[in-house]
């Protein structure tokens, strides 16, 4: 009775602690509850196995560590603040930091590879926007980046029908690991996680607010591969 008393009392100490967390921090009480409960269960166990009552607390330390391992793996899947997402076309490799908005983008193929976009002026930046006319895919992301640096560029370009201007996408199928790198989360990332993934990168790339249709169109594609898997 006295072990259970003992494990009542720490959890009434945990609670108090998380409700104070609360009331400062909302993530840290998250991280309070996802790490103390395994922990005061565990600590819980041993005592039992310690006072001969290891029908109860052996199956409660097994618990308790499955629930900590859990915990952890989520903990990884979970993005961390300066994460990024990534979108990878046939010539350009774009990344958005996830953090700040800020966008730049590797030159894979053409006159300008191993280029960052950053590094180019405004010049080469419609050179390279002519050399990609016949790659749907590339010019959707080269648009997204100039949208961000130069909202004005249009203006200054003289736009053609072949041009390729909003042309979808046509790369094949979004695999996992394109999913989880487009939404800057981890492999293993759990439902919760992917949704709030998706409503952040919709936030800065939804074209309503200013944003890309063609990398919008990416992130709900990849918030639905991932989806799928929960299904």
């Amino acid at each position: 009775m006295s072990a259970i008393a003992m494990f009542l009392g720490g959890l009434l100490v945990l609670v108090a602690v998380a409700g104070g967390l609360m009331s400062v921090n909302p993530s840290a009480l998250a991280r309070a509850l996802r790490y103390g409960l395994p922990v005061g269960l565990g600590a819980f166990a041993v005592t039992m196995i310690i006072l001969g009552r290891s029908g109860i607390g052996i199956p409660l330390l097994a618990f308790a560590v499955a629930m900590l391992a859990r915990a952890r793996s989520a903990a990884r899947a979970i993005r961390q603040p300066g994460g990024h997402s990534h979108v990878r076309s046939a010539a350009l490799e774009m990344e958005l930091d996830l953090d700040t908005g800020e966008m730049n983008g590797l030159v894979l193929a053409g006159s300008y590879e191993g280029r960052e976009l950053d590094d180019l002026d405004e010049a080469d930046l419609m050179h390279l926007y002519t050399e990609l006319a016949a790659d749907a895919e590339s010019l959707g992301l080269l648009e997204a980046y100039l949208d961000r640096r130069a909202p004005d560029w249009r203006a200054g370009f003289d736009m053609n029908d072949d041009a390729g201007l909003g042309a979808s996408p046509s790369s094949g199928a979004m695999t996992e690991k394109e999913a989880y790198e487009i939404l800057g989360l981890g492999p293993g990332a759990g439902e919760a996680e992917i949704r709030e993934a998706h409503r952040r990168l919709m936030k800065r790339m939804h074209p309503d607010a200013g944003g890309s249709a063609f990398l919008a169109g990416r992130i709900n594609e990849a918030k639905a591969v991932l989806l799928s898997r929960h299904d």
